[in-house]
């Protein structure tokens, strides 16, 4: 009723229209030299040409649009182009003025047309998405794409799920590298600052052809920001506030060019306390825990991160070096953490803000070098990149089993190197074809420190090379291709307990050894993948059709893991014998689009031959059940449907709807699903934009209403989650402050409005029957300058 009620008050007011930016160059079409001082003329819309030929024209309105382009001893040049978003690299060539006049050459594709071309699932999301989306952590914010969610952990962190696959079957790349920390755990979330980001492509389906073994589910692709215009300087200063969790978080980023260096920079801090859930205990093994004013205590943090990069761009060559440090502290539910915080002395209850034990503190530095070279017809892309990821676990010492009582509170530490280069060279021979050669090389080297043993120290090193090529039948139909070799190698290392454990001799003694958790083990892996697809676009709709095989290396903690995870409260232990992962994928979608109405679907079917997972076992380790890694062959499909409709020039409502299959065909667990397997979701989504009331720029209201059914269909030891809908509204408004060009934007979001305790079959905290959080106020400004 809520949401009725809302579309018919929207309804009632007037419309707006969005608008756009076109960037250029306008150069000489004999020399190709930049022009200075050209004009570039529409209805209403005028640029002038810089020293270096490139000009910028904002706030161009969504439609056709023609341009007349002219400068003294130049032809006149007549540009038509269909604006439908953002258009980067328009490239006009003007001639020496004669009696005969040619037609503008248009050197340029908006990222929708290009996303279009390609056989992939494909989801560009764009920076006016992040910032009127933003949630706790960026993966909780891209969770409005259809077929991606993520497993959270508390109020600060999480990682992505595409169509029901996370963890290492995800690859998340940041500037060209791929992000290497410790995604392999439960409780482990992505290291990797919200703020600052302008572009992401998130790729559906298997895509280990161009980015490597853990792409076999699907990639979050984190493109580097727009070069900025010359002789240009800006910034930005993002505020956040939240009630649940008393959240204060403050971001600012600079950015500013000369003729052809230019430079970024960005300081980001986060601080909140326990957050609320709609509960007041929780049930846990059978154990009441009673929630003191609704807090789920020790889920405080804080985060703290800084960023610089510095750049050159010229005709012949554009490099960035970037440099990243990400720091946060964070709190675990102390009831997760076992049952041994019955004992605990710690007054959890003192204060909102406190972190205790046990918690996390992770540190990551990465360095990135990204150095493109255009000779010809050939593109040349260098990326170099060293990443340090420094993670602590503390909790409690407390003895287990013949365990004495740990002499501190680092239970597990994780030092993670990863050096990585990747080299391709895009090749254009012709209109029809661009190939792409590529080599993806990386190593890590990973050792463990602190009392309570899990994974073992290792090294991994992997090199792939692949073929690629795009060939355009005309130019609304191209089919791409390629193929791919990699090879891996993992060492391990062998590990001993740090205490004597009792063994009974046949001959009724008793021996105290040193038990050996791990062994020194050389371990090599390889295989092929590739992929073959088509698009085709048939005026305003899309269709595509795509068959890839992904292949993914074991990781360590499967191979090798022989110990207690308190933070889950069992016992693991990994399988020496374990093959790579092979996945087969069909993947088809179809889109609509016109100026008032889009539809689309995008089914797939996925086939693995031996998928890794690990499966609870009837054996206990000092009354923890075990569970060991092994593998089946799993069957999985599913797919998204999306409809939206411009029901005026200024109300919008949008529908979407993902559902994922999955059953194990073999193994221990045949019959049954995968864990943590998402159910049937639907969003429901309406958007009303004001005109412009006084100092107010584009006031905009937005509601959600997300439909989620019973996850009944689960594996062993999961439990069934039942179904829930939750309501979040917000607000939107520009307003002109000190004078700036652009306006400062205010948003106000309430995020379950009625309080709704619901539980969220992904998360991380379902395992322990702790609900969603409960309702939140957030209120952010990003005031640019």
């Amino acid at each position: 009723m809520l949401v009725a009620w809302l579309f018919i008050s929207l309804c009632t007011h007037a419309s707006a229209q969005d608008t756009y930016t076109l960037r250029g160059m306008i150069v000489d079409a004999n020399t190709q030299k930049p022009i200075v001082g050209a004009n570039i003329i529409g209805k209403n819309l005028y640029a002038v040409s810089a020293e270096n030929g490139e000009f910028t024209m904002g706030k161009v309105p969504n439609g056709t649009h023609r341009f007349e382009i002219t400068h003294i001893g130049y032809a006149t040049e007549q540009l038509t182009i269909a604006i439908t978003g953002d258009l980067e690299n328009v490239v006009v060539q003007l001639k020496e003025a004669v009696t005969s006049l040619d037609g503008v050459e248009l050197m340029g594709k908006t990222e929708q047309r290009k996303a279009q071309e390609l056989s992939t699932i494909t989801v560009g999301v764009s920076k006016e998405f992040l910032e009127n989306n933003r949630e706790n952590s960026l993966m909780q914010t891209l969770r409005k794409i259809p077929g991606v969610s993520t497993i959270t952990i508390g109020s600060g962190q999480s990682k992505p799920v595409i169509r029901g696959l996370g963890f290492n079957r995800v690859s998340v790349v940041q500037n060209g590298i791929k992000h290497e920390a410790q995604q392999w755990g439960n409780d482990h979330g992505l290291e990797i600052d919200q703020y600052g980001i302008d572009n992401i492509q998130i790729i559906k389906g298997p895509a280990s052809l161009l980015y490597g073994s853990d792409a076999i589910a699907g990639v979050v692709d984190i493109q580097p920001p727009k070069t900025p215009m010359p002789n240009s300087f800006e910034g930005e200063v993002n505020l956040l506030g939240e009630t649940n969790n008393d959240l204060f978080g403050i971001s600012t980023g600079i950015q500013g060019r000369k003729e052809q260096w230019f430079y970024r920079g960005r300081l980001t801090y986060r601080d909140y306390g326990d957050y609320k859930v709609p509960a007041d205990r929780i049930n846990y093994e059978n154990y009441i825990f009673e929630l003191h004013e609704n807090h789920l205590r020790n889920t405080a943090g804080r985060e703290a991160n800084a960023s610089f990069s510095i750049g050159f761009v010229s005709d012949h060559i554009k490099s960035e070096t970037f440099f990243s440090n990400v720091n946060a502290k964070n709190g675990f539910f102390a009831n997760a953490h076992g049952l041994e915080v019955r004992n605990s002395s710690i007054d959890y209850d003192s204060s909102i803000r406190d972190v205790d034990l046990p918690f996390h503190q992770v540190n990551h530095i990465k360095i990135t070098n990204n150095t493109t070279f255009y000779r010809g017809d050939h593109t040349l892309q260098v990326d170099l990149g060293y990443q340090n990821n420094q993670r602590e676990e503390r909790s409690e010492p407390v003895p287990h089993g013949h365990m004495p009582t740990p002499p501190d509170s680092r239970e597990r530490i994780f030092t993670k190197n990863t050096y990585s280069l990747n080299v391709q060279d895009t090749y254009r021979p012709n209109a029809e074809h661009d190939l792409i050669f590529g080599v993806n090389t990386e190593f890590q080297n990973n050792n463990i420190g602190g009392w309570g043993f899990l994974i073992p120290t290792y090294d991994r090193f992997t090199v792939g090379a692949f073929v690629f090529d795009h060939f355009r039948i005309h130019e609304n139909l191209h089919v791409q291709g390629g193929l791919r070799y990699d090879v891996g190698l993992v060492d391990t290392r062998s590990h001993f307990d740090w205490w004597q454990t009792p063994i009974n001799n046949p001959d009724g003694t008793t021996s105290y050894v040193y038990v050996q958790r791990a062994q020194d083990r050389r371990l090599e892996f390889g295989n092929f993948s590739g992929s073959i697809g088509l698009s085709y676009l048939n005026k305003n709709t899309t269709y595509k059709i795509n068959l890839g095989k992904s292949f993914r290396m074991p990781l360590a903690n499967e191979l090798a893991s022989d110990g207690v995870n308190y933070h889950m409260y069992r016992y693991e232990r990994g399988n020496i014998d374990l093959d790579p992962e092979q996945s087969y994928q069909l993947d088809v979608g179809v889109d609509h689009s016109t100026t008032k109405f889009n539809l689309g679907v995008s089914p797939f079917i996925n086939f693995f031959e031996n998928f890794i997972y690990l499966n609870p076992t009837p054996n206990y380790y000092e009354t923890l059940q075990i569970y060991e890694y092994t593998q089946s062959k799993v069957i999985r499909f599913g797919g998204e449907a999306r409809a939206g409709i411009n029901m005026t020039d200024a109300l919008r409502l949008d529908a979407s709807v993902e559902y994922v299959y999955s059953r194990q065909t073999s193994g221990p667990k045949k019959d049954f699903t995968l864990p943590f397997s998402p159910p049937l979701s639907g969003l429901f989504s309406a958007s009303y934009r004001f005109r412009d009331i006084a100092f107010f720029k584009s006031p905009q209201l937005m509601a959600d209403l997300r439909v989620t059914a019973a996850q009944n269909d689960i594996v062993p030891p999961e439990e069934k989650t039942e179904g829930y809908q939750a309501l979040n509204i917000s607000a939107m408004i520009g307003i002109h402050l000190f004078g700036t060009e652009k306006p400062t934007q205010l948003r106000i979001k309430l995020n379950n409005v009625f309080n709704t305790e619901y539980y969220d079959h992904t998360s991380f905290y379902r395992l322990i029957d702790v609900p969603e959080p409960g309702r939140n106020l957030s209120i952010s400004m990003t005031v640019p300058f």
